[in-house]
């Protein structure tokens, strides 16, 4: 089969022009319709079985496996077969036939990922319906220990986590390879409908840490979803000065990222101490914003009451860190703000850490006769 033909064939059964698929086959007689049963295409290896299951065209589906005669389970180079691709697409009435004609409920595709679990990635009850009536487990983890219950906390669709629990009751007892429950999942994206139905329903521990000392309170303040988080301190008890196992406490987590709503919210709403200091190093969460150059945060840090002269355990302050992180429009605000170059405990000034040619003509301006 040369190379023009092989790119009409995908193009009409990607179109579903089943008639033309047909005549293009079948015109090339008994060997044509044999080489392409298994014949894979491009990089990927996928299949014309493929490439109709994932647009959905059923016709061409049927088709294919009952005129051509290929096999309902093919699979390309990611060992995804037909099933996956309609369960991820959400084609329910290809996922019903695939099942019918014998196709494997719980096939792995690479990273051991299931049509459940594609199916979970789309907000589409009926074709997880299926797939459930037909037996597949929804327990089932892939290589990073994720089921097909993390996969529905993270899409956030009530009706999906609340179906799931209702035919596998136990299926939140999970954790991925780093200890993160669905809970952690659902706070982190902000589902907080699907965090209502995990904290209604399920057992979680207050606080429950991943590998990293991060609890769901965390996730979703550093995330910026302080709905979630409120939501989190009403119903389970979290605590908003929990640390993580560096000693990173959430203020200092949504100094990293940038969160200023959520600043405010800890400080103010609820009287986290904008000074505090993690781990051995004793950083704050000023620190943390002018490493990660965040320049709007370091203005809210200050609004809240941080010191603009702290110091962490090596001596070195906010402008130490913004030269570490190459922010020259941080260590420009730090300067315009006050705080003026010094030696650290080592005796090193931000200015020596500065690399890139705008810190160090940002700290040259401030300060020209530093050495």
């Amino acid at each position: 089969m040369d190379e023009d033909t092989s790119k009409v064939l995908v193009k009409l059964a990607q179109e579903g022009q089943l008639s033309s698929l047909e005549k293009r086959i079948t015109s090339g007689g008994s060997a044509a319709v044999q080489s392409v049963s298994s014949k894979h295409f491009g990089r990927s290896g996928d299949t014309l079985l493929h490439y109709a299951a994932r647009q959905g065209h059923l016709d061409v589906v049927e088709y294919l496996i009952k005129r051509v005669g290929m096999d309902v389970d093919i699979y390309n180079n990611d060992y995804k077969r037909p099933l996956h691709e309609a369960a991820s697409m959400g084609h329910q009435a290809c996922v019903g036939y695939l099942l019918r004609e014998g196709a494997k409920v719980d096939s792995l595709k690479r990273a051991d990922w299931t049509p459940l679990m594609m199916a979970c990635t789309r907000r589409n009850l009926g074709v997880i319906q299926e797939l459930l009536g037909h037996g597949a487990d929804p327990a089932l983890r892939n290589k990073d220990g994720w089921n097909s219950f993390h996969i529905a906390c993270r899409e956030g669709d009530p009706l999906v986590v609340r179906h799931l629990l209702l035919v596998s009751p136990d299926v939140w007892r999970t954790e991925s390879k780093t200890r993160r429950t669905p809970l952690h999942t659902a706070a982190m994206h902000g589902c907080e409908e699907s965090v209502r139905i995990l904290l209604e329903r399920c057992g979680y521990t207050s606080d429950c840490t991943d590998s990293c000392g991060v609890t769901p309170f965390m996730d979703a303040v550093r995330n910026g979803h302080i709905s979630v988080a409120r939501l989190l301190l009403e119903k389970h008890q979290a605590s908003p000065t929990a640390a993580d196992t560096l000693g990173a406490q959430s203020v200092h987590q949504v100094a990293i990222t940038g969160q200023d709503e959520a600043l405010w919210f800890l400080v103010r709403d609820l009287n986290v101490d904008v000074n505090q200091r993690a781990t051995d190093v004793q950083l704050t969460a000023l620190h943390y914003a002018a490493k990660e150059g965040h320049t709007s945060t370091i203005k809210t840090l200050l609004e809240l009451g941080a010191d603009l002269h702290v110091r962490d355990k090596m001596g070195r302050t906010a402008l130490h860190m913004a030269c570490i992180g190459q922010h020259a429009d941080v260590a420009q605000t730090l300067l315009q703000l006050g705080l003026t170059d010094s030696e650290d405990a080592s005796r090193t000034t931000a200015r020596q850490l500065a690399k890139k040619p705008d810190v160090v003509r940002a700290l040259e301006r401030a300060s020209p006769h530093t050495p």
